[in-house]
């Protein structure tokens, strides 16, 4: 099956060996995103919420990159680093997804950088 890397300008080089985004066969999964600048450094420090909405611009670039929408997102898996933040992350969240609701699951756990308060990973269906 033919895939497709897709990996926007202006966001910086991944910070281990992965794609930003792969398509295949119209699917979209994008990556585990934190909030990095283009150097790779954590914005928003001990912001759940404006760290929540820098990662879905990332992810919506990516998207958009690939030919699609945040409508076409079907599936979100998040990660928080403290239950604390549940409450904002929720709240900028639903900036991104007003309508219809995507599938998705919230774990509490460490993430890779200390300062980073959330991470998504995101599954599109593009032009199905």
């Amino acid at each position: 099956m033919p895939k497709t890397i897709v990996a926007p300008e202006g966001i910086g080089e991944p910070i281990a060996p992965y794609s930003p985004g792969v398509l295949a066969d119209g699917v979209l999964y994008v990556s585990g995103t934190l909030a990095l600048d283009a150097n790779n450094d954590v914005v928003h420090p001990g912001d759940a919420g404006a760290q929540t909405r820098h990662v879905l611009e990332t992810i919506k670039l990516v998207i958009e990159t690939a030919g699609g929408t945040t409508e076409d997102v079907t599936m979100n898996h998040i990660f928080i680093s403290d239950w604390a933040n549940y409450q904002a992350v929720n709240k900028a969240y639903a900036e991104y997804f007003p309508g219809d609701k995507p599938a998705r699951y919230c774990l509490q756990c460490g993430l890779v950088r200390p300062d980073a308060l959330i991470e998504i990973a995101t599954v599109a269906h593009i032009g199905i």
